[in-house]
């Protein structure tokens, strides 16, 4: 839609200047501003290099994050994507959220125990009372079953999507696949199954593609027929071809995931690895293979259905396609009602070795056959195990976690184990190569945790700080004030990266129909996403990991509000280097900050550097699918760069003062090369 602009006369221009100014005063509290020194050590002798992989990502399946999320099949059994055992093992069972088309003159539909998979074993058994003419003729259209995918299909003009199913029928079969809308009144793409009477006598796999004709946001697929007769179904499947990488994954998902160009990806949970009960655990061995032959579980923590589809190895893969660095999360034994003695604890430290051999095994061993067979013959880089998930205060942990401990390291000695303790139970006895923390808190709370690790021991086992979030009200579903303390806390592990080795947010992805966590990261729902302040903070410190860090100073008056950080990175798109300055103003005052660089071996260049700000007129500011750009970064040239310079920090923001070095006088970036060209 177009915009007419026309002129406005210099009173009434003035008086919408005056308007707006008066509105961030009252949204952003703005008062007299504040003048700030900063001063930055950049000499390289005075560097210290930060881990790495000192940010990274955290995938917990919950809030549908996996299942009708980042794993881009788009079929669901309530939600489960492949056969029909989300109802029970007792049939008949309920098929929700398949829906019948036609009523109980025309069809039942029930499920049986005649599926072809032992791990699977329940089918749909289908029978069609009327038939194509005659005084019992089947409605218009036919009868059937429909399933609506996890709250709607997303069907794009032109795309192509991968159908499969397994049939039987002793009857000769006229089955129309079909992507429809929602109420089956617009027809997007069908495909016809014909058979003759007994080709299908047994199971048989039948796979073809749809392309769509229209776009449709919130579809369906159905399986109608007019011709009478009996037939099963199983494992039905529908997946968009154009996944990420071909691996499976939602692509505008996963897209933004490698835009934070994560370090590692830690997985799969939390307390899904762990279950209510180990009926419901996350058990790898049950994850791998054959799709149609997992037999998925129940997510009792999250109280829906995983059809696994999202296993060990699609989570190694999608380490391996983000280039990060795989950190599993096991299963030692206990749940979160239950635990095994440590008598008892040896079948489970056999099954983490052997999940160990299945990531890094030769293709000739046991293990590293099956993932060979799966199409990846290379091993995956494991190289990081965390043990359990906040288990420590558990009776059996500290036992349980020496044996895991003793036996990956007998087979695995480079392998870092993590431990749910703290750093005041690692000891001799009881070693780790790091220990997790876990931090969620007001925003005000987080903030001051800036210093949380100031004072920690310089030597022994390192921090990772594996899932951090501000909670409660202030945090609302993603807000900028929830971002801001997260980002002071992220410079204090900055500084503090001598004894923290690595960090990720918690949770990560929500499906805004199944809000089981707030806030998160990236929303999305069937066909949109955004990201909230905090993912977008987050881009603030992707070229962290591995970049040099260096000492700084910040004098200021009666104001506690400011955290810093400075260090140089070099940017992979033009080979430029940088030295970045953050700064979160956490206060309601505007900063007249002075910077001052010494020790510098090249200058700052007068043209290429890049101011970037995350802000907006109120603290409790959120993006949404109709504003998903409210709360963004703003990239600007900086025109007065040099080795002193005086800028302006805005109240409640965070600054990114990205300044060129002189090592490449020949290259000048774009405005946004250094931040939006990745986005």
């Amino acid at each position: 839609m177009g915009v007419r602009r026309g002129c406005l006369d210099s009173s009434l221009f003035h008086m919408l200047v005056l308007v707006c100014a008066l509105s961030q005063v009252l949204f952003v509290g703005l008062v007299t501003g504040q003048t700030a020194q900063l001063s930055v050590d950049a000499s390289s002798q005075n560097g210290r290099t930060i881990p790495d992989k000192m940010f990274g990502i955290f995938f917990e399946e919950l809030n549908h994050a996996g299942a009708g999320g980042l794993w881009a099949e788009l079929v669901s059994n309530r939600v489960q994507v492949t056969g029909f055992e989300a109802g029970g093992i007792n049939t008949p069972s309920n098929i929700d959220p398949w829906l019948i088309i036609g009523d109980e003159s025309n069809i039942i539909v029930e499920t049986d125990r005649s599926s072809c998979f032992a791990s699977n074993p329940i089918a749909l058994r289908m029978e069609v009372l009327c038939g194509a003419t005659g005084t019992n003729a089947c409605p218009s259209g036919g009868v059937g079953i429909y399933n609506p995918g996890y709250w709607g299909m997303n069907i794009e003009k032109t795309k192509v999507y991968k159908v499969s199913m397994y049939i039987r029928s002793s009857d000769s079969v006229d089955l129309a696949v079909s992507l429809t809308s929602s109420d089956g009144l617009q027809n997007l793409a069908t495909h016809t199954i014909t058979a003759e009477k007994g080709d299908f006598a047994g199971w048989t796999k039948v796979e073809f593609d749809l392309q769509s004709s229209e776009r449709n946001t919130s579809s369906r697929l159905q399986l109608t027929t007019t011709k009478n007769g009996i037939i099963w179904f199983d494992q039905v499947s529908v997946m968009p071809s154009d996944t990420y990488m071909g691996h499976g994954f939602r692509k505008d998902l996963a897209t933004m995931l490698a835009n934070l160009k994560p370090r590692f990806l830690k997985f799969p949970g939390g307390n899904y690895v762990m279950g209510n009960y180990l009926l419901n655990a996350f058990r790898w061995s049950e994850t791998i293979g054959p799709w149609e032959e997992r037999p998925g579980h129940f997510n009792d923590v999250w109280n829906y259905w995983t059809d696994d589809g999202l296993g060990f190895f699609e989570f190694l893969q999608l380490a391996e396609d983000l280039d990060a660095c795989p950190v599993w999360v096991i299963n030692d034994g206990a749940s979160l009602n239950e635990q095994i003695p440590s008598a008892t604890i040896a079948a489970f430290v056999k099954d983490v070795v052997d999940g160990i051999e299945f990531a890094r095994g030769d293709p000739k061993t046991t293990w590293g056959s099956v993932r060979a067979a799966m199409g990846h013959p290379e091993p995956f880089p494991l190289y990081y195990i965390s043990v359990g998930n906040q288990e420590c205060s558990k009776p059996y942990y500290k036992e349980k976690y020496v044996k895991f401990y003793s036996a990956i390291k007998a087979s695995y000695p480079d392998i870092k184990i993590i431990s749910s303790c703290d750093i005041s139970s690692i000891s001799a006895v009881n070693p780790a190569d790091l220990y997790d923390v876990h931090v969620y808190t007001s925003s005000g709370d987080m903030f001051s945790k800036t210093r949380m690790f100031d004072s920690t021991a310089r030597s022994g086992p390192k921090a990772f700080v594996s899932e951090y979030a501000v909670t409660g009200n202030d945090a609302g579903r993603g807000t900028l004030v929830a971002a801001l303390a997260e980002a002071a806390f992220l410079i204090g592990l900055e500084r503090n990266s001598d004894v923290v080795e690595m960090a990720s947010c918690a949770p990560l992805f929500v499906n805004d129909n199944d809000r089981g966590f707030s806030p998160d990261a990236i929303v999305f729902n069937s066909w949109q996403h955004y990201g909230c302040p905090n993912y977008w903070m987050l881009h603030f410190f992707k070229d962290s990991s591995g970049a040099t860090l260096h000492p700084l100073t910040i004098q200021v008056s009666n104001y506690d509000q400011l955290a810093a950080s400075a260090l140089t990175w070099q940017n992979s798109n033009d080979g430029n280097t940088y030295l970045k300055i953050k700064v979160v103003n956490f206060g309601n005052k505007a900063v007249n900050l002075n910077i001052a660089v010494a020790g510098l071996e090249n200058g700052i260049q007068e043209f290429g550097s890049i101011k970037t700000v995350l802000t907006s007129g109120w603290l409790r500011d959120e993006n949404s699918f109709q504003q998903p750009d409210k709360v963004v970064p703003a990239a600007s040239p900086i025109t007065n760069a040099g080795e002193q310079m005086g800028v302006i920090v805005d109240p409640y923001s965070l600054t990114s003062f990205d300044l060129l070095l002189d090592t490449n006088t020949d290259k000048y970036p774009l405005l946004e090369s250094s931040f939006h060209s990745s986005m």
